[in-house]
């Protein structure tokens, strides 16, 4: 079983029948690396991201502080 499946496993349980506190660290584990791993894939691409200016010349995108 995949991560997202997984999550979504315990997320239906919760629902239905609740979870043990194993399953809720589990729980809280599992969506923070899911969420961790998107903000990754995201940085990642904004860092391939250039604007075009009105002449033509690409900028790259900086990261505000």
């Amino acid at each position: 079983m995949n991560m997202v499946e997984r999550i979504n496993y315990l997320a239906k349980k919760e629902k239905e029948s609740g979870l043990t506190d194993a399953e809720k660290a589990e729980q809280a584990k599992l969506r923070r690396e899911y969420i961790d791993k998107i903000k990754k894939n995201l940085r990642s691409e904004l860092s391939n991201v250039y604007t075009v200016d009105d002449c033509g010349v690409e900028h790259k995108l900086k990261k505000k502080d």
